[in-house]
Parts: C-alpha cells; structure tokens; sequence
C-alpha cells in the first residue's frame, strides 16, 4: 500500500476513483472545486469528466448515468447543493442504481460564500444519509463507503466535507486502483424510474422505513466511535473531531467520547450507549446544533436525565468555524485543559486587515468605471452576481449595489425596474454565470417587457474558482475542443435587439457604449469582452512622468488599482503588479501616465 501526500479534495477524488467511479460532473465552487479537477487530472482515460453548466444539470446528468448502473459522483459547494435541489429531493424518492455520491462541501466561516449553510439538514430534508469526514484520510476511506451504502440501500448519499478537511492536506495511505465498475446499462422499468405520484407515496414509505435500518446499520460504522467511561461526555462531528481530540491530548482523564460521521440517519444505538450513565454532556460540532438536537430528543424520548450542552444554551459559539483554541475554551469550563505553550515565541501582532480586490489590470475594473462616468448624475441601481466582480462593490468603485446569489441580479432589476420605473437597473453577470443561471433570468425580462440594460463581464473564463472553462470557451473538461457557444447569438435568439460587444479598456468606447444603451428603453446589452488578465500575458508595464504629475490622486481615487501607489507625493506604478491594461493612461486628466516612459 502507497502512501501519498494529498490535500483532503485530492483524497476525496482518488477515494472515489478507487471505489470505481465512471462518471463525474459537477460544478467550480470553492472548497469543492479540486476535486473534479483532480479525477480529470489523474483519469487514467475511462472516467468521464465535465464541468456542467450548472449544480442541477450536474446532478441530473450523473442521475442518468447511475440509472444506467455506473458509479456517479457530484461535486459542488454548500450553496450549489440549493441550485441542484430539486432533482436531489425526486432522486431520494427514485432511487439509482449505480452508487451515487453527491459531494457537497460546506463553509463555515463563511470563507469565500454568501451563507454558512449546513448540509447535514439538507441530508435530514431529502432523508437521505449524509458522511461527515474529519480528516482527509479518513475522507478517502469514507467516500469509497458511501458508494457501498449507496448501493445498498438504492438512494444517493451526500458527503459532506467542510473546507479545513477539503484544504488541509496528510499522508494518505492509497488502496490499489481496479478500474471503473462496469455498468450493465439502462433498463426500462417505467414502475421505477418514472415518477408519479402514487409511485412518490410508496417510495415515500420505503424511504421511512429504510430510515431506521440505515441508523441501525450507522451504529456498528466503522467511522462512528464511542470511547472512555465517566459521568462527563463529549459528542462531536466531522473537523471538530480533530480539534477536539487535540485540546483532550492535554487533558487527564476526560470521560466518554461519542464521534458521529453519518448524522442522518441518526445512530440512535450507539448514542443511547454513548448517554448511559451520563450526568453531562457538551456537544461540539460545525456549524449547526444536529448533533445537539438528535441528543436532546433521544434524552426526551428515552425519559434520561442528561443535560445537553452546546450552542443551544450558548457553551459553543453559534455561527463560524471552530477551532483548536474555541474547543479548549469550551471544554475548559468541564475538564482541566492545560495548552501548551511555546515558549521564547514573542506574542505575533495582529494581523493587518487587508480586504479582497479586483487584481491590477482586470477588466471589470473599466467596465464598473465606463459605466460610473456614462452615468454621472443619473439616477441608477446596480445588480451584482457571485464572481469576482462582486468586489465592484469596494472602494472607489461603489458599483454593486446588491448581490444574492448566482443569476438574481438579472431578476432582480426586473423587479426593482417595475417599482421605480424612472431610475435606470443594470445588471452586471460573468460570463461563466451567464450560462450556468443567466439566460432564464433574460428570457423573463424580454418575456415581460422589462427596461433594463443587461452587462455581461465577458472575461473567457470561470475566474474566480481556479479558471474553469465554460460553454463560452469552447473547450470541455475532457481537453475536447467544442463549440464555442456565443453569448451575443444567445441573447439575439431570445429577442434582445440592442446588443453591444466592446473591449472595456478601450475607455472611451465603453463609456459610449454605457451613454448609447442608457438613451434606449426595454432589454439591451452590453457585452464587455476583455480577457482575464490570468488568461494572457501581460504588456509592458506603464510609468509615470513625475514632471508632468500634479500630485491630484486622481488615478488612485477613480479606479483604486493596487498597482499605483504614491511616492513622494507622486503617482508610481509597480511594476510588478502592473499588467500594462492602459486604463489609467486614459483618465489621467494630465496625461502623466504613459506606456513611452516604461519602455526606456
């Protein structure tokens, strides 16, 4: 048995490549994106691989292949687990054929996501089980179990790591690979796979009485621990597993131990043995109190005089993430914790507060501008989208007004439009999003007739989770070449008649394009077509001629590039940072900034 160095995504991908997987989908969202980059990666060339549009068609196009009988795995964050719900809640009723692992990773914090959504009440919504990995070897074990109880009770699973087990990385030891399973192919069976109503009441039944067999069936699980002997009790689940077995390594003896990795079904069995005898009992978990609540009720069910601490009653903190030193400060009210420290280390000052920014030379920072300059004392709304455009929101841009989640900024002027008919409602949407929750949003706006003028931040790329293709890129996740599908054709099959395509870092062409679109009523659209600056190599970096700068800060307070800084009360660019995209040659009202000057 190898043993390989990987992060805990890495892990979850090969884990699920060794239990057999053929076909995997999803879509990027960070903590989960590595790990269908992974699969693609290390495909030894008979999985199928792809990034899908969206979360939905993902899972439904995985649904179709486990019908056929293959192993399936779906990858997607927290808040793509909302998008792709609705075929998950038909699919626990239907049931699959091939095993099936729907991967949703959570994150508390929330480190790079609009909700700290916990997935293990999705898992409770949908009654199907969920796996809960504290480690990322235990993830790779993990996942090639879910693929077994998926099989065996015909339903998909969910998997849910959270981003310290999807980001940290460990020494995993690796199973030997055997190949994809095979798959006998589809067969037809209209009682099972079409979906009626009387079909969904029995399946209802089945899926409540499978329930408790699957509890019953959690509770001899390998990766359900129960440990020590006391009066005083520990419960906890997934990440918050290793901090505590950290803090209790510093600690006498700390009485029983309880780890749960399958919250749902619930192991009711092994928590009853867990409770017996107990007087106390705090509970540490991320993010919210599940394990808690499946504790107080089994003490309300079972008439046990336990009392259940944890964020209920305040012990733990209710929102973000854990951590080694909150864990300590939770259990040092119960057992004698003594932490070590490290001694002749200075205490570390705190950290500087350094807020997210759009990189030097990217081209949704002229695009935002052009707009902000065509409509200088204009009364307009500004609809946002999850991307790195979000960020138009800082400082001096101030150019996202609202943001909710992947898609609504286009709905969202429609509604917003037909309240304050006299103002103007832009949306602003990335390419990738344009495809993946876009296109219905425009097709209801061109349906009802809606004045709003649509800007679409084309930069040929899925930016902000790693750089993913997409539809508009002509280029699959199985290093295919493919049709390149237009965004402009999209648009004119829908019915948009004004549409313009301009490069926003040519500014007066963009704030032209903005004034233009601004004159005209019903749908338009702006297409700005710039390249992500990660995507292409950059031109020479521009300079300032210190003569000729008047010290104004004009450059720093329109555009708040990172690569201008002031030295000596002058502008200066770094070099290092600068990208060379010329837009602060074009709005320095003294003509002090000059690509001439960087080429001596």
């Amino acid at each position: 048995m190898k043993t390989e160095f990987l992060m805990g995504n890495e892990a979850i991908a090969l884990g699920a490549m060794h239990a057999g997987v053929s076909f995997v989908s999803g879509y990027p969202g960070t903590p989960s994106t590595e790990i269908l980059e992974t699969v693609a990666k290390r495909n030894p060339g008979d999985i199928y691989v792809e990034w899908s549009v969206n979360e939905k068609a993902a899972l439904e196009a995985a649904a179709g292949a486990s019908y056929a009988g293959a192993r399936t795995l779906v990858t997607m964050k927290q808040v793509g687990l909302n998008v792709a719900s609705d075929p998950l809640m038909s699919l626990a009723y239907v049931g699959v054929k091939g095993g099936m692992v729907i991967v949703s990773a959570d994150d508390p914090g929330p480190i790079s996501s609009q909700t700290e959504q916990d997935t293990r009440h999705f898992a409770q919504f949908a009654k199907l089980p969920v796996f809960d990995p504290s480690t990322a070897e235990e993830a790779y074990e993990m996942i090639q179990d879910a693929y077994d109880y998926s099989e065996k009770y015909g339903i998909p699973v969910l998997f849910r790591p959270v981003t310290r087990v999807c980001h940290s990385c460990a020494s995993v030891p690796l199973r030997e690979a055997k190949g994809i399973r095979p798959a006998e192919g589809f067969r037809k069976d209209t009682s099972r796979w079409v979906i009626f109503p009387r079909t969904s009441y029995l399946n209802h039944i089945k899926l409540e009485e499978n329930a408790p067999k699957i509890g019953q069936d959690f509770s001899g699980y390998r990766f359900n621990q129960l440990e020590g002997e006391g009066t005083f009790g520990i419960a906890t689940a997934g990440i918050s597993t290793t901090y505590t077995r950290e803090v209790l390594h510093h600690c006498g003896k700390a009485g029983k131990f309880l780890k749960i990795a399958t919250a749902n079904p619930f192991p009711e069995a092994l928590a009853l043995r867990f409770l017996e005898g107990l007087e106390k009992v705090v509970v540490i978990e991320e993010l919210d109190p599940v394990i808690e609540n499946a504790l107080i009720h089994l003490c309300g069910k079972y008439h046990l005089p336990t009392v259940i601490h944890g964020k209920l009653d305040g012990t733990v903190q209710p929102a973000g993430e854990n951590s080694v030193e909150s864990v300590a400060s939770v259990l040092e009210k119960f057992l004698p914790v003594q932490m070590p420290k490290k001694p002749g280390l200075p205490t570390p000052p705190p950290l500087p507060v350094r807020p997210p920014v759009l990189c030097a030379g990217c081209p949704h920072r002229a695009s935002f501008y052009a707009v902000k300059k065509a409509l200088k004392g204009r009364k307009a709304v500004f609809c946002g989208d999850i991307g790195c455009y979000t960020l138009g929101n800082a400082q001096p841009l101030d150019m996202t007004d609202t943001c909710l989640c992947m898609g609504a900024d286009v709905t969202m002027a429609q509604g917003m439009q037909r309240i304050e008919p006299d103002t103007l409602h832009f949306s602003f949407i990335g390419d990738s999003t344009f495809f993946a929750s876009g296109i219905t949003g425009v097709v209801n706006a061109v349906y009802n007739q809606t004045d709003i003028i649509l800007v679409v931040l084309d930069n040929s790329t899925t930016a902000m989770t790693g750089h993913q293709p997409h539809p508009g890129t002509g280029v699959t996740m199985m290093g295919e070449v493919s049709n390149c599908i237009s965004i402009e054709k999209i648009l004119e099959a829908i019915g948009v008649r004004s549409i313009q395509i301009t490069d926003p870092l040519d500014y007066a062409a963009a704030v032209a394009a903005v004034q233009k679109a601004a004159g005209e009523t019903g749908v338009r659209a702006i297409i700005f077509r710039s390249p992500c600056i990660a995507k292409i190599k950059p031109a020479a970096p521009v300079c300032v001629d210190t003569e000729k700068c008047t010290s104004c800060k004009f450059c720093i307070r329109e555009i708040g590039c990172p690569a201008i800084t002031l030295s000596g009360g002058k502008a200066q660019i770094e070099p290092s940072l600068c990208t060379g995209c010329g837009l602060c040659t074009q709005i320095c009202p003294f003509h002090a900034i000059d690509r001439k000057e960087a080429a001596k």
